[in-house]
């Protein structure tokens, strides 16, 4: 069994034990989070509309934190001394899939 689950406006497969990064969530570490599913495929049963979903909960432990790549850019424009220099670095959580929890068949 699997699922899809949408977080920080990305979708991602997962099934039950995977670690995974996502964007930061908030919660400290240990702290159990709810994931929305947005499919769910249980042998030859497929779950994709809001109806079938009711009910369906993925459930993921959160495990720790880390900083991505920095990433560094420089805008410059011609003629008019207009120089500048920006940097990012993307937050991420790390979480756990613990449990992907699908009610009985109707």
């Amino acid at each position: 069994m699997y699922a899809v689950i949408e977080t920080g406006g990305k979708q991602e497969r997962v099934v039950e034990g995977q670690r995974l990064r996502v964007e930061l969530l908030s919660g400290d570490d240990g702290d159990q989070v709810q994931l929305r599913p947005v499919l769910v495929v249980d042998d030859d049963r497929v779950l994709a509309t809001p109806d079938d979903l009711t009910g369906v909960v993925v459930s993921a432990r959160l495990v720790g934190r880390e900083l991505g790549p920095k990433i560094r850019g420089f805008t410059y424009k011609p003629k008019t001394n207009n120089r500048r220099r920006w940097g990012h670095r993307q937050q991420y959580t790390t979480i756990e899939v613990t449990s992907i929890s699908v009610p009985a068949a109707r």
